[in-house]
C-alpha cells in the first residue's frame, strides 16, 4: 500500500543538478591544447568520424554521432561487440575513431584497438583518466575530469555521462563554426517536419499553398472591396495601380474604424481609407521570417511581393499556423 506521507525530493534533485552542472563548469576551466589538436584532426578527416563506446558510454556516443551527422560532420556509430564480429569493415584508414570509456579499460573497446591500428585510422579517446590503457593507446586523449558521480552509491554513470555528452556537443559546435555551417546547410539535413519547413519554406511557397491574392484599384468602392475580402477570407486586400504595383493595403480593421466615425462609407473609394505604408515581405524570404515580421508588427496579413514590387499573394497568420510554423 502506498504511503500517504508527503516526501520532498527537491533537495535530492537539486543536488544532482548542481553536481552535474559543476562538473561541466570544472571541465570548461581545464581544457587545453588537446582540444585544439582533436578538432584539427577532425577537421582534416577525409573519411568519417566513427564513434564507439559500450553500455552507457555507447548511448552517449550515439547521441554525439547524431549531433555530428546533423551539423555537417559525416559520422557513424560502431558498437564495439558488433565491430568485433565484422562491423569493423565499415572503418577505413581515412576515418577518425572517437572511443568513449569512462574508465579507459573497457574490454570490448580495447579489443578493437589492434584492428583499428592495422586499418590505419586515427583515434581520439574520451576518458576520465588519460593515463588509462585507452588513453595511452590513442593519438589524442581528452579527459572528462575526475567528477563525482551524482549517484549516492558512486556507481551509476550520471555525472560522467553528462560531462561526456557536453564535451561531445562542444566538439560538434566547434566543428560547425569552423566549417561555417549555416542555416541553409542545416536545412539540407533536416528537410522534414516543422523544423524543415521553418528552414526551407519561403513566403512564395506559403502563398502558393493558399493561392490567394486579392487586389483592388484605388477607385474601387469600399462595398466592392468588402465583397472581395469576404470571398477571399483574408480580411484584407492589396491596393494596386494600373501596372499592378502595390500601392498599399486595405483591411477590415480600416473599414471598422471608419464606420465608427461615419456610417456612410460603403460608397466611398478605397483611396480614402487604404494604408499606403503596409508591412510587406519579399517572396524569397523564409516563411519563418515572415512569421517574425507579423509577430513584431502585430499584423495578421502580409502582402508578398516579387522583385518588381508586384504582389504575388497574401499570407494570413492562420496559413503559417496550419503549416506548423
Amino acid at each position: 500500500m502506498l504511503s500517504t506521507k508527503t516526501v520532498d525530493f527537491v533537495e535530492d534533485v537539486r543536488d544532482v543538478l548542481e553536481k552535474e552542472a559543476n562538473a561541466i563548469l570544472a571541465l570548461s576551466t581545464t581544457i587545453g591544447d588537446d582540444i585544439n589538436r582533436a578538432l584539427e584532426m577532425l577537421l582534416s578527416c577525409e573519411g568519417r568520424v566513427v564513434i564507439t563506446g559500450m553500455g552507457k558510454s555507447g548511448i552517449i556516443g550515439r547521441k554525439i554521432n547524431a549531433t555530428l551527422a546533423s551539423t555537417g560532420t559525416p559520422s557513424l556509430f560502431l558498437h564495439p561487440s558488433e565491430g568485433l564480429h565484422g562491423d569493423l569493415g565499415m572503418v577505413t584508414k581515412h576515418d577518425v575513431v572517437i572511443a568513449i570509456s569512462n574508465s579507459g579499460e573497457t574490454d570490448e573497446v580495447l579489443s578493437l584497438l589492434p584492428s583499428i591500428q592495422k586499418i590505419g585510422s586515427k583515434m581520439i579517446a574520451i576518458v576520465k583518466n588519460t593515463d588509462s590503457t585507452l588513453g595511452n593507446k590513442s593519438d589524442i586523449a581528452l579527459s572528462i575530469g575526475q567528477a563525482e558521480e551524482a549517484c549516492p552509491l558512486g556507481l551509476a554513470p550520471t555525472t560522467s555521462t553528462t560531462v561526456t555528452l557536453a564535451l561531445g556537443d562542444a566538439l560538434a559546435v566547434a566543428l560547425l563554426k569552423a566549417r561555417k555551417f549555416g542555416p541553409s546547410d542545416f536545412a539540407l539535413f533536416h528537410p522534414s517536419g516543422s523544423l524543415g519547413r521553418r528552414l526551407l519554406m519561403t513566403a512564395k511557397d506559403v502563398v502558393n499553398t493558399s493561392n490567394k491574392n486579392p487586389m483592388v484599384s484605388p477607385g474601387t468602392t469600399i462595398q466592392e472591396a468588402l465583397f472581395l475580402m469576404t470571398a477571399q477570407g483574408l480580411g484584407a486586400t492589396g491596393v494596386v495601380d494600373e501596372t499592378n504595383t502595390l500601392m498599399g493595403i486595405l483591411t477590415d480593421g480600416d473599414i471598422r474604424r471608419a464606420l465608427t466615425a461615419s456610417q456612410d462609407i460603403l460608397n466611398s473609394t478605397v483611396f480614402d481609407l487604404y494604408n499606403p505604408s503596409p508591412v510587406i515581405v519579399e517572396e524569397h524570404a523564409l516563411a519563418a521570417e515572415a512569421l517574425k515580421v507579423m509577430e513584431e508588427s502585430k499584423v495578421n496579413v502580409l502582402p508578398v511581393l516579387d522583385e518588381l514590387n508586384k504582389p504575388i499573394g497574401m499570407i494570413h497568420i492562420q496559413d503559417l499556423v496550419n503549416l506548423g510554423l
